[in-house]
């Protein structure tokens, strides 16, 4: 079995920061949420793995390089625009060849991987297996419709009038059957080449179709709130280390790790709380749930259930919550007069200004 991992979408609900980033690289808890994925599908037994890339492909190929530090061996297919995750699998049946796969979307993030429901689609090979959970508005997803045993008799994307409310999760698992699917699609009405169709061609032609309802956490990491939840997710399991050093006037309470080289001096950490090689954190509280990046700097200010990437500071601050902060990114109090706001903004920001 191989797997096709889609990681080439542009990410404009996590705008300004996939201005400048890949949003399959933006990190929860330090890792990049790409990297689950790929380490669930090692670990469910799977070494081939093609990854679908876009227009932030050469970030993607440095970051993964081979693969063969997850125990991958990787190869890279370039899809030249976002059409579609059929279109993904169209584009990379030749790679795939007569070979089984699992596709797995590069940003959703599933816990307790895959190893099952792989084990149960290879003793069963369906035609197809889709991963199902129930979701409070299914209008934003694309949803399934069973019948008895769990069979699945119709698939909807982003329906309006919603058949259930068990929407599709970023995994799906197929036999070679799917090649003949997409190849008969014609684009959607978003003009897209869209899997559920691919699915329920499948359906109409007889072949056999299984869901899995799944009880556990699953996310799709497409906006600042679900990162900012997974995040916290992933550090409630974290287990406290200290590889670089806090001074004797520090506090560490709770789940705290801080990573070789991070030097906290007169602070309050209350974990879960992960913090990156090479920052200093100086007279400053950092709450529950913050993930801090490589090489930042966090000086007499306060941060909690934030998420702060590599090389970024924050200055003589009260209080940042709730704030995904990108790259290089400088957070300084504003000079009390004259009383304006002072604001360099990438394209699609979000402020909110206390008058």
């Amino acid at each position: 079995m191989k797997a096709l991992v889609l990681a080439g979408g542009s990410g404009t609900r996590l705008r300004p920061i996939t201005n400048t980033s890949a949003k399959q690289l933006v990190p929860v808890a330090n890792k990049p949420v790409l990297f689950y994925g790929l380490e669930a599908i090692a670990a469910a037994g799977i070494r081939e793995v093609g990854i679908v890339v876009g227009g932030t492909h050469a970030e993607i190929e440095a970051a993964v390089g081979d693969g063969r530090e997850l125990g991958l061996e990787v190869t890279y297919l370039r899809q030249e625009a976002p059409l579609g995750l059929a279109h993904a699998v169209l584009i990379a049946t030749d790679y795939l060849g007569d070979d089984d796969f699992v596709m797995y979307l590069g940003d959703n993030f599933i816990v307790g991987g895959i190893t099952e429901i792989v084990r149960r689609f290879a003793a069963d090979r369906p035609a197809a297996q889709i991963m199902l959970t129930r979701v409070p508005d299914p209008r934003q997803f694309g949803v399934a419709e069973l019948g008895p045993g769990g069979r699945v008799v119709g698939l909807e994307e982003k329906p309006e009038t919603p058949k259930s409310d068990l929407a599709l999760v970023g995994v799906y698992l197929f036999t070679p059957a799917v090649h003949r699917a997409v190849a008969e699609l014609k684009p959607s009405r978003r003009g897209e080449l869209e899997i559920t169709d691919a699915i329920q061609w499948l359906i109409d032609e007889g072949h056999r179709v299984e869901s899995t309802v799944i009880s556990g956490y699953w996310k799709d990491t497409g906006n600042v709130s679900d990162m900012l939840e997974v995040n916290r997710l992933v550090l409630e399991s974290l287990e406290p280390a200290v590889r670089g050093q806090a001074d004797e006037a520090s506090e560490l309470i709770g789940r705290v790790v801080i990573e070789e080289g991070a030097l906290v001096t007169g602070s309050r950490i209350v974990g879960p709380v992960v913090i990156g090689a090479g920052t200093r954190i100086t007279d400053s509280y950092v709450g529950p749930f913050t993930s801090i990046g490589a090489d930042c700097v966090v000086e007499d200010s306060e941060i909690e259930y934030s998420i702060v990437l590599s090389r970024s500071s924050i200055t003589g601050v009260r209080r940042v919550e709730a704030s995904l902060i990108g790259h290089d990114v400088e957070v300084t109090p504003a000079p009390n007069t004259p009383r304006a706001h002072r604001l360099v903004l990438g394209d699609h920001s979000k402020v909110q200004i206390s008058s």
